[in-house]
């Protein structure tokens, strides 16, 4: 089948949405029925951990592989297999009776997960306008932006009046219409170009992407030692990723396609935007943390109060449009980003004695920037990418965003691990929080940088702020130039 455009991009943006909620919210709910699955399991709440390791590491080693998948056996075929495979793994999960069951539940779960978010929306963009992408990609956003926030919560609900294997087991008949829908909606769009696999890449991507996210995750653990066991792996993560990189610009078809980043646009989303998705990322991790250890709030009360996080996520849905129209990428991405920094040195500023309807108005008013944040990146990614260009753009983008986002909870979990440090004998428990809001708010501000970088009508075939030629036809040439073309 053709690349061509769809008759219903709208719907099959809603349906690709609904996955990637499913696939979010399954991801953060689990966190709160950690105590109860151990329970079940007779192990204690820590050794549980490993169930959410395997999935994120899982989702670092298997999604550089879908740009190839994708365009090997169709996007509808990958996709709605995708959604089978996790809805299958979902059930596993909610049946398991031990540890070992879970965990082999939980990596079926993330390779499933890999293909699903990245070739779900290769599919969206093959099947939209330009011109109707901004609000495709807000419809996609909007998954990760609620899903982390929700989790919490709905998590505990499930987990008090029901069992924690519902968590699991909803997912069921959610799949199931999944699938339906991706085979009567989506066609099976691939290129004709069948390329071999770049086994030599998907094995330094993965142990690059492997290494880090471990390498990371054991930066935020207390323990004597943690610094020399945390170097070996981020130090062969960085090996890894160096040679990667060198082995893709000599290989005629390599898993990841860097000549995305020879557009403008598509280069700031990935160098500048991986820091700004990382330093908002931690605001689900920070929050709810705070509350509980620091405000010595309960997990409902906690939950309760983050929901307005949620609530200005939603806010900035309908403005959004408006504002990239009015102001464009460049200076809503800069000003936006200051304002998303300022709400994280604010979260730096609460109390338990502060009132409660100044917290909330601090928590919705770091929603509103946080989204339109996500969302003018995630629109300005694929804004000037043309056809040629755009699975391995899309590849590389959801590669990098899945990590910026892990990458957001092991950032503030180092930021409290040094907090200590920083504070010396000064301050306490919520102190420390303070502090790793504030390295939150710098490194936002740090990722505004890379936006001054920007045409004031970068992307503004998508925006309708400008209108001038896309900086898209150039990376064509380029390409062309390079004798590297595919049809993908």
């Amino acid at each position: 089948m053709s690349l061509s455009a769809t008759k219903h991009p709208l719907v099959i943006t809603l349906l690709v949405a609904g996955a990637f909620f499913m696939e979010n919210l399954d991801g953060t709910v689990i966190a709160t029925a950690l105590p109860q699955m151990a329970r079940s399991f007779g192990r204690s709440p820590v050794d549980l951990n490993v169930g959410l390791t395997a999935y994120l590491l899982t989702l670092a080693v298997f999604i550089p592989i879908s740009g190839w998948v994708a365009d090997r056996f169709g996007t509808r075929t990958v996709f709605g297999w995708a959604i089978a495979v996790f809805t299958l793994a979902s059930a596993l999960c909610g049946l398991s009776n031990g540890l070992p069951e879970f965990v082999g539940a939980r990596i079926l779960q993330g390779v499933a997960g890999a293909l699903m978010v990245p070739v779900g929306r290769l599919a969206v963009l093959r099947s939209t306008e330009k011109s109707e992408l901004m609000r495709a990609i807000a419809y996609l956003t909007w998954p990760g932006l609620a899903a982390p926030i929700l989790g919490p919560p709905v998590g505990g609900f499930i987990t008090t009046y029901l069992s924690w294997r519902w968590i699991f087991f909803l997912n069921v008949p959610l799949g199931i219409l999944g699938v339906f829908l991706t085979a009567i909606l989506i066609p099976n769009a691939r290129p004709e170009e069948k390329k071999a696999f770049d086994w030599i890449g998907f094995i330094l991507i993965g142990a690059a992407c492997a290494g880090l996210m471990h390498g990371l995750e054991v930066l935020g653990q207390q323990g004597s030692g943690v610094w020399w066991t945390a170097g070996l792996p981020l130090t062969g993560s960085l090996v890894c990723g160096a040679v990667a990189v060198w082995h893709a610009h000599r290989t005629p078809h390599p898993l990841l396609d860097f000549r995305a980043l020879q557009v403008p646009t598509f280069r700031v989303t990935v160098q500048g935007g991986s820091l700004s998705r990382m330093a908002i990322s931690t605001v689900p991790f920070l929050l709810p943390l705070m509350f509980q250890v620091g405000f010595h709030l309960d997990a409902f009360q906690s939950g309760l109060l983050v929901l307005a996080v949620f609530a200005g996520n939603l806010g900035m849905k309908p403005a959004t449009s408006g504002v990239l129209r009015r102001f464009g990428f460049r200076t809503t991405l800069i000003g936006n980003g200051v304002l998303a920094a300022v709400s994280l040195f604010a979260c730096g500023t609460l109390f338990p004695n502060t009132p409660r309807p100044v917290i909330l108005v601090v928590l919705f008013a770091g929603g509103l920037f946080r989204s339109m944040q996500f969302t003018a990146l995630n629109t300005l990614n694929f804004a000037d990418v043309p056809p040629l260009l755009m699975t391995g753009a899309n590849t590389l983008a959801s590669m990098l965003g899945q990590m910026a986002m892990g990458m957001g909870v092991a950032f503030g979990a180092i930021a409290l691990r040094l907090a200590p440090f920083l504070r010396g004998n000064h301050g306490g428990v919520l102190t420390d929080f303070h502090i790793a809001f504030g390295c939150a708010g710098l490194a936002a501000l740090a990722a505004t940088i890379d936006c001054f970088g920007l045409k004031p009508d970068a992307g503004a075939e998508v925006s309708g702020h400008a209108h001038r030629p896309s900086e898209g036809a150039a990376a064509t040439r380029a390409a062309k130039e390079s004798g590297r073309e595919d049809t993908g």
